[in-house]
């Protein structure tokens, strides 16, 4: 059953930021994830808002929490900790 990643952020520092989604992007991909929707229009309905949102579709839950918790990732993640503030949920689909 499918998964998906949904993050909502807001870029502090967008030179740091681009570190991290050029090698968050490698790691998605390794683990069979594709993004469905990447930054774009959005309207805030609730809670805080965050200007980029993105939802990745991984083959099953266990392959987006294995991405996210990849050696790869986490590098990634080393570049967007001081350069965000941001939420990620992984959702298994229905």
């Amino acid at each position: 059953m499918a998964a998906f990643w949904i993050a909502h952020v807001k870029v502090t520092d967008p030179e740091a930021y681009g570190r991290y989604a050029a090698i968050a992007t490698e790691a998605i991909a390794a683990h069979g994830g594709e993004f469905l929707a990447r930054g774009g229009r959005y309207r805030q309905m609730e809670g805080p808002d965050r200007p980029r949102n993105v939802v990745a579709r991984f083959p099953s839950f266990e392959d987006a929490v294995a991405c996210y918790e990849s050696a790869r990732y986490q590098e990634a993640l080393s570049h967007a900790r001081d350069a965000s503030v941001r939420e990620l949920v992984i959702v298994e689909a229905d």
